[in-house]
């Protein structure tokens, strides 16, 4: 994950709320709903379950993400939300209300597609007055409404224009604009980012965890996108299966993964069986390590960007010999394949204008002992 996006999604996250600029101000919400669901089963006919008893409370005005791979019911979950799948079991609590048989149309939730579902044959403005039309809001307040939400999203030039004369991001814009207008208390997204470039996709990630910072509603966002859920999220699920494997802040889920399943989806290789333990002391294919805390799980994770390379052989505490392999440039960093006796390893470098080593070289890794973390398989 790019640091200084990373670094741009905290600083919005921990903002100063008397810091928010008057347009923000005036267009925060008053409230916001939290998001009680209990034992939510989902099956697609009798061999396919969907969710498996998920157990979940959302926050009120949390940017909360449902992170995982295709199929683990990220999306069906919303979708339940949103009223347009119905769960088999379980029940659904928005704002304090039970909402689980209450039909789409009578529930304070909008939802932006990863199509946008924009109609086409109207223009911007007419988009954004849509849904204010079908609740029958008078012709004067749709007018009022759609241009502060222009205002807000920075759409004014725009509301004029068609759906066609559009860029991919103006249309992102438009779709989350479209749902903001109608002042639900829950927004839903459903990798609305998906399709579009990837130096968009950053800005609008920054822009999207804005928005709902000023306006303090609550947000349910999906992806399978591991860098972009640590960007924007207060919190992360992690899907698999129809069951959720760890809840908790991005930290906490990308350096204290739950098990075996969440590392490796957060991008972790460098996983090795523990063989045998000894208090703090684990011993592994790769030697015998000292850990902050011995822990009972059954795998070590080593963390690439927290093992430290010197070149040569330097003894010492959780100083392994090995040999780079493989070398990848990229800028700010380098990343490296190490092999260890027979096994192999990752490690990331910083680049801080210092000599970085290449391939063949003989170096030592060198790892502190706070940052081994013992899992479940």
């Amino acid at each position: 994950m790019s640091d200084s996006l990373t670094a741009m999604g905290d600083s919005v996250r921990d903002a100063d709320p008397s810091a928010r600029d008057a347009a923000g101000e005036a267009a925060e919400r008053r409230t916001a709903s939290s998001i009680e669901m209990r034992g939510l089963h989902k099956r697609f006919g009798r061999d396919t379950v969907a969710l498996d008893g998920v157990d979940l409370t959302i926050e009120a005005g949390e940017f909360f993400t449902l992170l995982g791979p295709s199929g683990c019911g990220k999306t069906t979950l919303l979708r339940i939300l949103a009223g347009l799948e119905d769960a088999n079991d379980g029940s659904l609590t928005i704002g304090g209300k039970e909402v689980t048989e209450v039909p789409p149309h009578r529930r304070s939730v909008n939802t932006v597609f990863q199509s946008y579902a924009l109609f086409p044959h109207l223009s911007v403005r007419e988009n954004l007055a849509f849904g204010l039309k079908m609740r029958g809001v008078s012709a004067a307040e749709r007018e009022a409404k759609v241009n502060q939400i222009a205002s807000f999203i920075k759409l004014g030039d725009l509301v004029d224009r068609r759906i066609d004369q559009l860029s991919g991001g103006q249309r992102q814009r438009i779709a989350l604009a479209r749902a903001l207008v109608c002042e639900p208390d829950v927004l839903l997204l459903d990798e609305p980012l998906s399709a579009l470039d990837a130096g968009l996709r950053s800005q609008l990630q920054v822009e999207l965890l804005r928005v709902q910072k000023r306006l303090g509603m609550t947000f349910v966002f999906v992806t399978h996108d591991q860098d972009e859920a640590m960007v924007m999220s207060d919190r992360i699920a992690v899907l698999n299966g129809g069951t959720i494997q760890q809840v908790g802040p991005p930290r906490e889920v990308y350096e204290r993964p739950a098990n075996a399943f969440v590392a490796r989806f957060m991008g972790h290789d460098n996983l090795y069986p523990v063989s045998a333990r000894d208090g703090n002391r684990l011993t592994t294919e790769l030697g015998v390590l000292e850990a902050e805390e011995g822990g009972t799980g059954d795998l070590l994770l080593i963390r690439p960007e927290t093992l430290d390379l010197k070149v040569g052989h330097v003894d010492g505490v959780n100083h392994l010999p090995g040999r780079i392999t493989e070398r990848l440039y990229r800028g700010s960093h380098a990343e490296y394949r190490l092999e260890i006796g027979t096994s192999s390893l990752q490690a990331t470098v910083n680049n801080r204008g210092r000599h970085l080593p290449d391939v063949g070289d003989e170096v030592t890794l060198v790892v502190a002992p706070e940052d081994l973390v013992t899992l479940s398989e």
